[in-house]
């Protein structure tokens, strides 16, 4: 991402063999072995970064076949994260970093969520045939008005779950994404909160 930024021209994608500072949201670690993952910047057209996240979510589960989608875009096989995005406005630009598990065998065992490759799900693909089909489905989800985006994204009502809003955790059951995006929770107190970034977890 640091590199896209260097020349946030749109349609730029610059790719990584590996990453040694890689990080998601919130400045967590993403581990990025060489070889082992597919680990792209692309440099999109301004779009608000609540619908392009959800957005991108959408391509990267597109691109790899399969999976569930935590809001707004970690893509989950089994439970397990196998993928991420992260975007950041940068003048006129979104800069959307994706990083998608592609053969790692192992992973460290204190992570957040517990993650995993595709290799590990039994699914064999190249990394070059996983980027076209990213490069394909970002065009194409990154395209859509932001009533499309939201109708296709996955239903995110009745789930418990934890989550961080204005500096403290809470619990709660989601009830939908509002206009914008943003998912809802419903606290435990009947208050319905608005939460504007990850951070979110199954309870």
């Amino acid at each position: 991402m640091v590199e896209a930024r260097r020349d946030p021209e749109r349609g730029r994608i610059v790719g990584a063999e590996e990453q040694t500072a890689g990080v998601g949201r919130h400045g967590r670690k993403w581990i990025s072995p060489a070889g082992e993952g597919l680990y792209v910047s692309m440099v999109l057209s301004a779009k608000p970064v609540p619908i392009i996240m959800l957005a991108l979510g959408l391509a990267a589960r597109q691109a790899i076949g399969c999976g569930d989608i935590r809001w707004p875009n970690d893509v989950l096989i089994n439970g397990k994260k196998c993928a991420g995005v992260l975007a950041q406005v940068e003048g006129e630009a979104i800069i959307a970093g994706i990083g998608i598990n592609v053969s790692q065998a192992a992973f460290p065992a204190d992570l957040e969520t517990p993650a995993t490759s595709l290799s590990l799900e039994g699914m064999r693909v190249s990394r070059e045939d996983l980027l076209v089909a990213l490069i394909k489905s970002v065009d194409r989800f990154s395209a859509l008005a932001a009533e499309e985006i939201l109708r296709q994204f996955p239903n995110v009502s009745g789930k418990r779950v934890k989550a961080e809003a204005n500096g403290k955790t809470i619990e709660g059951v989601t009830c939908g994404l509002d206009p914008a995006g943003f998912l809802r929770v419903r606290e435990d107190n009947g208050t319905e909160t608005t939460i504007l970034a990850g951070g979110v977890r199954p309870l």
